[in-house]
């Protein structure tokens, strides 16, 4: 298959198929896919954690040569500067609306699965959803970019990102579409709304792939920055979550899953670059 083919439609697995698959745990039973979730989020830390590592750093390490050590070390702080700004508008938009409008039952039920809330705002929704709608499609963006990048560099590296970002957008799906029934709209808008942000995870994976296709010198910095995206969401994003379960039990299966996510990410590029 021609490679930019093959990146949108890695693209669209990435941001489309993963939302699918996530919406499939939320027919399960509530008490089975509450205790499912926190160990898709265990294994997704371990495979971004194994993807930023293993893979895409010694990418752009290896393609950048000594020289470019310092600019590799450069694009890795710009990108956990740009996730750590995008994460602190989303932050500030929630807290916003949530300072104008609570709603009834607001707080932390729509981290649950927001059952009995489609009526709350209206068949339109809270402007909160609009907000979670807007993260999504621009976080999708990146993680487009970030498959594009991973792609022109390897086609196997590409495979291994776009891995990692389809099991991190699991359970980032799940808690989305319980915000956006939370928000007000019904959960066959909240499903097709959610889903159609995937879509700009393929915007995003073409703009990337015609910016970087005439700059093929900064394909190492955009793997670099791109390992920094991912490391920040399995560093920031997900592990203060986990760490908020602290029992023996649930500590070792969380390093066990953890371990298999990263363990599956070596695995492969083992078997791939012997």
């Amino acid at each position: 298959m021609p490679l930019l083919p093959l990146i949108l439609l890695c693209a669209a697995v990435g941001g489309i198929a993963s939302a699918a698959f996530a919406l499939a745990l939320l027919w399960i039973p509530a008490e089975r896919s509450v205790r499912m979730l926190p160990h898709f989020v265990s294994f997704a830390t371990g495979a971004l954690l194994g993807a930023a590592l293993l893979a895409l750093l010694p990418e752009a390490m290896e393609s950048a040569g000594p020289a470019g050590a310092r600019g590799v070390g450069a694009a890795i702080l710009i990108g956990l500067g740009v996730f750590f700004v995008i994460e602190k508008l989303v932050l500030w938009w929630h807290s916003h609306e949530e300072a104008e409008d609570p709603g009834p039952g607001h707080g932390h039920a729509g981290h649950g699965h927001g059952h009995g809330h489609d009526h709350a705002h209206g068949p339109g929704g809270h402007p909160s959803g609009i907000l979670v709608l807007v993260g999504d499609s621009i976080h999708n963006a990146l993680d487009g970019v970030l498959i594009a990048a991973a792609f022109l560099k390897d086609p196997t590296l590409g495979l291994l990102t776009t891995c990692a970002v389809a099991a991190h957008e699991i359970p980032h799906r799940v808690g989305d579409f319980a915000l956006l029934v939370h928000a007000g709209f019904s959960r066959r808008r909240a499903l097709f709304l959610n889903l159609a942000t995937g879509l700009a995870s393929v915007i995003g994976a073409l703009a990337a792939y015609l910016a970087l296709g005439r700059a093929l010198g900064a394909l190492p910095y955009a793997l670099a920055f791109a390992a920094a995206g991912f490391l920040y969401i399995a560093v920031a994003g997900l592990i203060p979550g986990l760490q908020r379960r602290a029992d023996p039990r649930t500590s070792a299966i969380q390093v066990l899953l953890i371990s298999s996510g990263i363990a599956a990410i070596a695995l492969a590029e083992r078997l791939t670059h012997p």
